[in-house]
């Protein structure tokens, strides 16, 4: 029985921590007309989720979308609502870890907090929190809330932030006068499951979103834009912070039994089937006026419609573990993954990758699902 929140998967033995990403969206992160691209319905969710559970897997962690990329196939534009999403997915599973994705400025801090608590019981302290500043300027219009100079939503989000701690904490009615929060009376019971906060993560990328994440949370969830600048990113990040905080990566999983039937499978889903037009729509979105060069211009373009910017991960089952394996070299304690149909491919996944990774002592142990290779 778990006595506190240390007790949870994400502070568990493996070394190499595995989650999925982006199940709560349709096509999760492939921009692919393949006709096996992920249906993000509520059953397959649940489904989803108990597969992870029952296999060991650390997390899952959504994405917070209200509008889609566009194009033919429009990945994301069909999505559940992280918190109750996470709240739900929590009452239907026993040890996995699951984190509800704020962007912090479409959501009041107060009732966030209270709806975060909410879920956190239901799941007997397993709930986490993924902290967006926010990027996609379409979103907040559709709010009707203006989206902030960069540096200024990370001001925000800490704003944010230590209202939602401070409520967590309880005790007595406060006020609270800030740049962008006047407040009266503040007060919230119950307080978190074990009586401390839940997990906190966060995407920073830039320098200014870096610092949010490595002050803010445990866990910095980051862009790998390459595997042989890792190590430096990681120490570059972590020198000097005087905390013990994590680091995740993410990126698509495709994967089959040979590196040719991989690299085939990869071409079919993104060559020959891939939403172009999305991943055109999506680069634009992202780039928010960056001038790039036509060749990072197209290596972009086939990232957003390989993994919708996230790295893809190409191989076969030797192949994808010995990339594990470097990600953990390099410093990363784990990573959130995409699979093209988390249902359906999970087997793979369970049967195959995860045994590799035990043998090479990235994962101490297997799930009661997982059988030898």
């Amino acid at each position: 029985m778990r006595e506190s929140r240390r007790d949870t998967r994400m502070y568990g033995p493996n070394r190499f921590k595995l989650g999925l990403f982006a199940p709560n969206c349709s096509g999760g992160l492939t921009m692919t007309k393949a006709p096996e691209h992920w249906d993000a319905s509520w059953d397959n969710n649940v489904e989803a989720a108990r597969l992870a559970d029952e296999a060991g897997l650390e997390f899952l962690l959504p994405v917070s979308r209200w509008l889609g990329y566009g194009g033919e196939t429009d990945t994301e534009g069909t999505s559940f609502e992280t918190l109750t999403w996470a709240t739900g997915l929590l009452g239907a599973t026993e040890e996995i870890y699951i984190f509800g994705t704020v962007h912090v400025a479409l959501v009041n801090p107060v009732f966030a907090a209270k709806q975060m608590v909410t879920a956190d019981h239901v799941g007997k302290g397993r709930f986490g929190l993924n902290i967006v500043s926010g990027w996609n300027v379409d979103e907040h219009q559709m709010f009707g809330v203006g989206i902030r100079d960069h540096d200024e939503r990370y001001a925000y989000s800490r704003e944010w932030l230590e209202i939602v701690r401070r409520l967590w904490e309880g005790g007595k009615a406060f006020d609270f006068s800030g740049r962008f929060f006047t407040l009266k009376g503040v007060k919230g019971s119950p307080g978190p499951y074990f009586g401390d906060r839940p997990v906190l993560i966060s995407a920073g990328n830039s320098p200014v979103g870096r610092a949010f994440a490595v002050e803010q949370t445990d866990f910095v969830f980051m862009g790998i834009r390459s595997l042989d600048a890792l190590a430096d990113e990681i120490d570059h990040s972590r020198r000097g912070t005087g905390k013990d905080i994590g680091f995740f990566g993410c990126g698509n999983l495709i994967c089959r039994r040979t590196a040719k039937e991989a690299e085939d499978y990869y071409r079919y889903l993104v060559h020959e089937h891939g939403d172009w037009e999305g991943g055109m729509r999506g680069r634009a979105m992202r780039a928010q006026g960056r001038t790039q060069s036509s060749k990072q211009v197209s290596q972009t373009e086939e990232r957003m419609v390989a993994a919708t910017g996230t790295l893809p991960i190409v191989g076969s089952y030797d192949d994808v573990v010995d990339i594990f394996a470097r990600m953990s070299m390099a410093g990363l304690d784990g990573i959130a993954i995409g699979l093209v149909d988390y249902v359906q491919e999970f087997p793979m996944l369970r049967d195959e990758v995860m045994p590799r990774m035990q043998r090479l002592g990235l994962r101490e142990r297997l799930g009661p699902q997982a059988v030898n290779s």
